[in-house]
């Protein structure tokens, strides 16, 4: 398997963790957390156990980046961990879940415009066409087609567009990070810090709560820190280092909506229609395009 391959599997694998996510908010808010605190304790937990993972695998020395590297670690905290969740909650509050779905997946289409005109990546129609197909795979699968309880208000558009771009940002600051050599675990655990930091101060999301001290908040969150946060974005930053086109990077990713309704479909008995088997289907066909165009063009590229 080439370095590449790899680097997809690991993006891959981060998506599938991320499909997680779903399950441990409900969980959590089944025993009385909020979206806030929700955030709050996956980002703390998530760099805690980071923490840990980056000074056994890569030493305390890890930590000693250069001051363009922390920049981007802060952008990363700030704009794709804490102003993102502040943009998609008021997202779903004001659109409904079903347009604040959509509008989060337009995500790889910021990431792709900021590639061309940041790391000059050149805009093929394969990838075009692949792009669109992911998009409206995402929407399918994390609407099934049912709009019904929606609502378009033009602040609420621009709030869930947003989102998206704060999303699509993760690789783009990622990729900016990992040019001084830094080490992805390190870089990894300094988005966390800095996104927990900054939720701390917005929200003070301890004070939304009746009990944050509950054991099945905390239990739930430690979970919740470690398989879709710490070991997600540990292969994630580890395969966006692998990876050349960074355009790339979010529509693998996406197999996260897929994983979700999957998860959805067994845990909490949700419905599962013709439109959203479509929808990850489409998901799957531009997921394979984009890792087989790239596995037969890396040797030419370079």
């Amino acid at each position: 398997m080439n370095s590449e391959l790899k680097g997809f599997t690991k993006v891959f694998i981060t998506g599938c963790l991320w499909g997680t996510i779903g399950l441990f908010v409900n969980l959590m808010n089944k025993h009385g957390s909020s979206s806030s605190y929700t955030s709050f304790l996956r980002l703390l937990f998530g760099f805690l156990f980071l923490a840990i993972i980056t000074l056994i695998f890569d030493g305390p020395r890890a930590f000693l980046i250069g001051r363009k590297t922390l920049l981007s670690c802060i952008l990363l905290g700030i704009v794709c961990q804490g102003a993102f969740n502040i943009l998609y909650n008021k997202s779903i509050g004001m659109n409904g879940m079903s347009v604040g779905s959509v509008l989060l997946y337009t995500a790889p289409i910021f990431t792709s415009l900021a590639s061309m005109l940041l790391f000059k990546e050149k805009p093929t129609l394969w990838k075009t066409i692949a792009l669109l197909i992911n998009v409206v795979g995402c929407a399918l699968t994390a609407t099934g087609g049912d709009f019904s309880a929606a609502s378009f208000v033009p602040l609420g558009i621009l709030i869930g567009v947003g989102a998206g771009f704060t999303y699509g940002m993760t690789a783009i600051f990622g990729k900016i990070a990992m040019r001084e050599k830094s080490s992805p675990l390190a870089i990894a655990t300094y988005n966390l810090f800095f996104g927990c930091l900054f939720t701390g101060l917005v929200y003070r999301p301890w004070t939304t709560v009746k009990a944050p001290f509950d054991a099945h908040i905390l239990i739930y969150g430690l979970l919740f820190g470690l398989i879709a946060t710490a070991l997600a974005y540990s292969l994630y930053f580890s395969g966006l280092s692998k990876i050349t086109e960074t355009s790339k990077v979010p529509v693998v990713a996406s197999i996260e909506p897929v994983v979700a309704t999957v998860i959805g479909v067994f845990a909490f008995s949700e419905s599962m229609n013709v439109v959203r088997v479509i929808g990850i289907l489409l998901v799957i066909l531009s997921i394979i395009l984009f890792s087989m165009k790239a596995t037969r063009t890396t040797d030419k590229d370079r």
